[in-house]
């Protein structure tokens, strides 16, 4: 399938592993130039050099997100780079799991900081850009933010404002001509959740399969998401066969989500 991706520019914010790594390489594969950021410059530069073997550009910021003068650093990489923008991926962030009463105010600041923030941040930039170019921008959330839950507050707080002010930014891009489109992702096999896999066979002395069996029954999901699983549906909602797809939220969840 022509999916009419070949040339266009890309920034994916948290492109050094797990889903934005994943999401950068899959729409190098259709023909994007991609900008690729993270604090992780060694795994920045082995993702930019299978992009650039593929024969498209790569660029690099070596930036933290939760800094306030990030995003203005990265749009101006962006335009030195490649003089312009056709698609944001919104997809870096991660929020701290834990007992309401134990979490702390710095706990949500730095949650809000880089999941919520750094998306408003960005978007505001990036939005000049992908207005000349009718682009498009995808806001990376989670099922948490339809499913809320006590041992996830901050992250289920977190995604349900990402939803929704991706919502707003679909309002104002059929006025501009910039589609926006969030998506809900339930477990999927990064890093992060192998941390928590490792950590609960440390606790209960379990097998690895009985605690992965464990966590998709309590999610009441069908097997674990695939890194490829969502990059793929990235790389479909910005392409040319999806143009009629706007201000949609997409759980992509194994089923997780059982309601309308």
């Amino acid at each position: 399938m022509e999916l009419g991706l070949n040339g266009k520019i890309a920034l994916v914010t948290g492109s050094s592993r797990g889903i934005g790594r994943g999401t950068a390489l899959a729409l190098a594969v259709e023909g994007c130039d991609v900008m690729l950021t993270g604090r992780d410059a060694k795994a920045l530069d082995e993702v930019a050099g299978k992009i650039r073997a593929m024969g498209r550009r790569a660029g690099v910021a070596v930036l933290d997100l939760r800094a306030k003068d990030t995003p203005e650093k990265l749009i101006a990489a962006v335009r030195r780079e490649f003089g312009g923008l056709d698609i944001l991926f919104n997809n870096a962030g991660t929020t701290k799991r834990g007992d309401f009463f134990a979490l702390t105010d710095a706990d949500w600041e730095e949650g809000y900081a880089l999941k919520f923030f750094a998306h408003v941040r960005l978007a505001r930039l990036a939005w000049p850009l992908l207005k000349e170019r009718r682009g498009a921008l995808i806001a990376m959330a989670g099922t948490s933010g339809r499913k809320p839950h006590a041992d996830f507050t901050i992250g289920s707080s977190v995604n349900a404002a990402v939803a929704a002010f991706t919502k707003c930014l679909a309002d104002r891009g059929k006025r501009d001509g910039v589609r926006v489109n969030c998506i809900h992702p339930s477990l999927v096999e990064t890093e992060r959740q192998w941390r928590r896999i490792r950590a609960e066979i440390e606790r209960t002395g379990l097998p690895e399969e009985k605690i992965r069996e464990e966590f998709c029954r309590e999610t009441g999901i069908t097997r674990y998401g695939k890194v490829e699983d969502v990059a793929d549906l990235v790389t479909f909602i910005v392409s040319s066969r999806a143009t009629w797809l706007h201000g949609a939220t997409i759980d992509i969840d194994g089923g997780e989500i059982p309601t309308l």
